[in-house]
């Protein structure tokens, strides 16, 4: 027994051969309706949840056995996905696309660890990711990936970046992999870190390798916050931005995350963002988000206020929540479209 999809509902079930076993509770996101309690059944435990308009489910069991509880991926599914949280069973509903670039065949390239010095107390650790056959002085467009190996490990942005450059749908481009030394305190509107990494960042890395055309600046949930103020401080030599699931926190549609302890900094360079009347040096800005998660509204207003202020913003809901493989899903097209665009006409050595 697993989990069966039919026209209006979802059926997660669990067999197990245990007689201590006391209940069964689905471990999944809170957007899906419905309890979390399976039932024992004569064929084991069972429970039906309102199909969601999602492409995918991440979920796991926890398995009581009296005052004890075991967090357990489905016996009976062999599909898993590694996330920032650990391992989850995953279910792939009808209609569900794998990305095509997963499978071509592309070199790997090379990796080369750097460091960042500028006004954050600790430097900032960049890896350097290059095509196969793109030299340190071939000139060459770059995008900065802000939580960038883990980025990297559960979405496979390196990966993505050979595949595109090996079909000739993107330039042969370098993707520079930051570091969150200082995560919070970095990723939630730092003054500090967004001079560093606009301005000594980009200067170091344009000492290392020859870079060409505008850089672009992407992330996802804090990273996607501050690969956009990055945009709009480094401006105009950061010409584009690429954000999943934005944390573009306010009050009035964030007020569960007012406890956290930059929630403040955070709104307050938000506001700044949407009153922005007029942009002296206009970005190409790309947002994806799901349309189910909690910063979906967010992202919304900040679609519109960039819009007003003259950006050039290309804005994607998706069926799929706040996650690595929902992010990995969007990156074809949603940042191949922004990449194109800021990058035309600098195609380097080609």
């Amino acid at each position: 027994m697993t989990v069966t999809t039919l026209v209006d509902h979802v059926r997660f079930g669990l067999v197990l051969d245990d007689p201590t076993v006391t209940g069964v509770t689905l471990e999944c996101d809170s957007v899906l309706a419905g309890g979390r309690d399976l039932e024992r059944t004569d064929d084991g435990w069972v429970l039906d949840l309102p199909r969601p308009d999602l492409a995918r489910i991440e979920y796991r069991f926890r398995v009581h056995r009296g005052s004890e509880t075991e967090e357990v991926l489905d016996p009976a599914n062999p599909l898993t996905v590694r996330t920032a949280f650990g391992e989850r069973s995953v279910v792939e509903l009808p209609g569900y696309l794998r990305p095509w670039w997963l499978d071509a065949d592309a070199p790997d390239g090379r990796f080369e660890a750097q460091a960042v010095a500028g006004e954050t107390t600790h430097d900032v650790p960049v890896t350097v990711w290059s095509p196969e056959g793109l030299a340190d002085e071939d000139p060459a467009p770059m995008l900065v990936v802000h939580d960038g190996p883990e980025y990297d490990d559960l979405a496979d942005v390196t990966r993505y970046s050979a595949a595109l450059v090996a079909a000739g749908t993107l330039p042969p481009h370098r993707v520079a992999l930051a570091h969150p030394v200082a995560r919070d305190a970095w990723y939630s509107g730092s003054p500090r870190y967004l001079r560093t990494i606009s301005a000594a960042g980009i200067d170091r890395l344009a000492a290392r390798y020859a870079l060409t055309g505008p850089v672009a600046v992407m992330g996802a949930s804090l990273g996607g916050l501050t690969a956009l103020l990055v945009g709009l401080t480094g401006a105009p030599r950061v010409g584009a931005v690429f954000s999943q699931s934005g944390s573009f926190f306010q009050l009035r549609h964030d007020h569960s995350e007012s406890g956290y302890r930059y929630f403040d900094r955070i709104s307050r360079a938000v506001q700044a963002v949407l009153d922005m009347r007029e942009a002296e040096h206009p970005l190409v800005v790309g947002l994806t988000c799901g349309a189910q998660e909690e910063n979906a509204a967010n992202n919304r207003d900040m679609a519109a206020a960039l819009r007003r202020a003259g950006h050039d913003v290309r804005h994607r809901e998706v069926p799929d929540l706040h996650n690595y493989t929902a992010w990995r899903d969007a990156l074809d097209p949603a940042l191949t479209e922004v990449l194109q665009a800021v990058w035309s006409g600098h195609r380097g050595r080609d």
